[in-house]
């Protein structure tokens, strides 16, 4: 049988309309990748539950004018999924079963998608390496030794779509959990404007910093999933009503590079093939600029994410105790029993989080820590929205290097003086709520490398257009590592 799975959504919608390809086939070649992958991206598989939804399918017409009908997805486990385990990878939560579906589980069914599969995940979507769930590593599909990580927190989304089991994967976005990961494995990683996809249903990490976000394989794939899952949600109240607008042409773009965090970048391969997209970027009629944000600020960004996100994270998941959710822990009192279960049920990276989160949270730390981090957070955004004021996006390599290898995986000096920017600077597009994507730039020793465009609030169509043109100078699109 045909690959189909490997294409772009509108050309299996194509096969779909011509006959070529049912529902039911692409289930069975889906589960057929799944069964020989080796890189570990799923903690549940819709075997029996996608065939029968397949079959269904089979016995009406194809939706011409709906490109998702038929088409298997994947979707990242701290989606809650009605009658479907929902672990959000951590052992804690073994054996959870939603009673409700999240707003972009629903609407995906709704528009005749099939699920195929949960992913893994950084535990509770905390981290960023892809290896602190608790099935263990989940491996990048580029890397056929098994040794470099493919990031995360959505490591098995990218996985997934990266190695041509699905033609695009949800995932969410708290720092960089979609975009750096999309770096990492030649994908396009979109993280709209914070707001414009309804987050209900999805386990809350941090909630002024989450995102739905989805890997494709191309950029106009990537604008179709926005057309589906953007627009207000009545059960989630941050969830915004502005309308996706069409994007009127108002070239040349004004894009800027930011000085501290180009300068911090070390790898030549990857700094000379963005000084090539740069002077493409130019011929093209844009104007680019370099504008400096100090390099404290720079500095600051993942220091400042990291002391919000622990402290939101501390306080969402006190739920979490063996009693509502989970595994249970025979004990006298309820404070034994919630140690027993926290220590048993958490890994060490997510027990860190919460003591730092506890420890900035306290009364008589808050001030000095928490409060300051939120001041920090207001400079930060404030940089940010007036270099976006005259500038149509910022643009930069979404990594500072290739995939790294397991075991270099947890910065030994994220808070010193000399931690690296260019490796942590994407968490602004968090904290400032910008739309923001990555998409592949190149590649070194057979490992990809991306690059980033971040806009203004709610200015999606742009952005897509600019990273469109993006795609057509690299032609890098429709990558797949098999």
């Amino acid at each position: 049988m045909m690959d189909y799975l490997s294409k772009s959504i509108y050309e299996i919608h194509k096969a779909l309309v011509n006959k070529e390809v049912t529902p039911l086939d692409l289930v069975k070649e889906a589960l057929e990748k799944i069964k020989n992958d080796t890189n570990n991206a799923f903690e549940y598989i819709y075997e029996k539950e996608a065939i029968e939804i397949a079959k269904q399918l089979e016995k009406e017409e194809v939706e011409v004018d709906n490109p998702l009908w038929g088409i298997p997805f994947a979707i990242k486990d701290n989606f809650s999924t009605k009658g479907i385990p929902t672990t959000g990878s951590s052992k804690l939560l073994e054996g959870y079963i939603p009673t409700f579906d999240s707003e972009v589980y629903r609407r995906l069914l709704n528009k005749k998608a099939i699920p195929i599969a949960k992913t893994t995940l950084d535990e509770l979507a905390m981290g960023g390496t892809g290896s602190s769930g608790h099935l263990g590593k989940t491996y990048n599909p580029w890397d056929e030794s098994k040794t470099r990580m493919i990031g995360g927190s959505s490591c098995g989304s990218a996985a997934a779509c990266a190695s041509g089991i699905v033609p695009y994967a949800i995932g969410s976005d708290t720092g960089d959990s979609v975009r750096k990961p999309a770096s990492y494995s030649a994908l396009v990683g979109f993280k709209p404007t914070w707001g414009r996809i309804s987050r209900y249903g999805l386990f809350t990490f941090a909630a002024s910093l989450d995102t739905v976000a989805y890997f494709t394989r191309n950029v106009k794939d990537s604008a179709l999933l926005l057309s589906v899952l953007a627009g207000h949600d009545i059960k989630d109240t941050t969830s915004s009503s502005l309308p996706i607008e069409e994007y009127k042409e108002t070239k040349p773009y004004n894009v800027t590079i930011i000085k501290e965090i180009y300068d911090d970048l070390k790898d030549e391969t990857i700094k000379k093939t963005f000084d090539k997209l740069i002077k493409d970027l130019k011929e093209k009629g844009y104007k680019i600029n370099t504008m400096s944000i100090g390099f404290d600020i720079a500095k600051a960004i993942y220091s400042c994410y990291y002391i919000i996100s622990s402290a939101e994270s501390t306080s969402n998941n006190a739920n979490l105790d063996g009693i509502k959710f989970g595994v249970n822990k025979e004990a006298s009192t309820y404070e034994e029993m919630l140690f027993k279960v926290r220590t048993e049920g958490f890994s060490d990276r997510i027990r860190r989080r919460f003591v730092i989160g506890s420890i900035s949270l306290l009364e008589e730390n808050q001030e000095e820590i928490y409060l300051r981090a939120l001041r920090c957070r207001r400079v930060i955004v404030d940089t940010f929205n007036k270099i976006l004021e005259s500038n149509d996006a910022i643009i930069l390599p979404a990594s500072p290097t290739i995939a790294p290898l397991f075991g270099d995986d947890v910065p030994k000096k994220s808070f010193a003086k000399d931690a690296t920017v260019s490796d942590n600077y994407l968490a602004f597009a968090n904290l400032g709520g910008y739309p923001s994507i990555t998409l592949p730039l190149g590649f070194e020793k057979g490992m990809p490398f991306g690059v980033n465009l971040t806009s203004h609030h709610f200015t999606e169509s742009k952005l897509l257009k600019m990273a469109q043109e993006v795609e057509d100078i690299t032609g890098l699109k429709d990558l797949v590592k098999k």
